[in-house]
């Protein structure tokens, strides 16, 4: 995760004093690290690393049953293609039961904004009164358009745009990786042409290489 250093603090304290709340709502840009942000909790939640302020550790079974996809309790949806209130009614009866195999079930819904309507009161419901083995993380570039309803039950985390800098350091640890040559005036360029979005300097490094 880059950039995001203020955010990263403060969930690392939550976790490492078992402070972690229920739902969260983590808005801003596009490609800032809100997804990948919102995985990592659900690793550090889950994790069994006996010192709190070393998860998620990345090797217990668990953080790898979540790495390669093969845990069911870790659930991402795409609310741009499930915002309607029949798909919200089966999240709301499906989060009733307890998890298979983590402590934790963890729901990451990407693009929360586009919950509207009736399906956005029903998922108020489940926010209102969430399961204790349950939580939520809401991702949204637009969090203007989400219920004031459904923010206020959420811890926010507002991610800012990353500095040309930051992304340069990253870009030359994944060329080094891939074993491809690039200048330092290049990695700064494909910086300032991402605007801020890692994930954008990622396809421009790719393209190029």
């Amino acid at each position: 995760l880059v950039g995001q250093g203020h955010i990263v603090r403060t969930l690392q304290n939550a976790v490492r004093l078992d402070r972690v709340g229920h739902a969260y709502l983590f808005s801003g840009p596009r490609g800032t690290g809100k997804t990948t942000t919102a995985r990592l909790l659900a690793k550090a939640v889950n994790c069994l690393a006996d010192d709190p302020s070393q998860r998620p550790c990345n090797v217990c079974a668990n953080c790898v049953a979540i790495n390669t996809g093969a845990s069911p309790d870790v659930i991402e949806i795409d609310a741009a293609s499930n915002r309607g209130i029949d798909d919200t009614r089966d999240l709301r009866d499906k989060v009733r039961y307890a998890p298979t195999q983590l402590p934790s079930k963890v729901y990451i819904i990407d693009e929360a904004h586009q919950i509207t309507g009736a399906a956005a009161n029903a998922f108020l419901k489940t926010l209102e009164e969430p399961p204790a083995h349950s939580r939520f993380i809401l991702a949204t570039t637009d969090p203007e358009e989400l219920l004031p309803t459904i923010v206020s039950h959420c811890q926010r985390f507002e991610f800012r745009r990353i500095s040309a800098d930051d992304m340069a350091r990253r870009l030359r640890t994944v060329a080094d990786e891939e074993q491809f040559q690039v200048s330092e005036d290049a990695l700064l360029l494909i910086g300032r042409h991402a605007t801020g979005s890692l994930r954008d300097a990622l396809g421009l490094l790719e393209r190029l290489a």
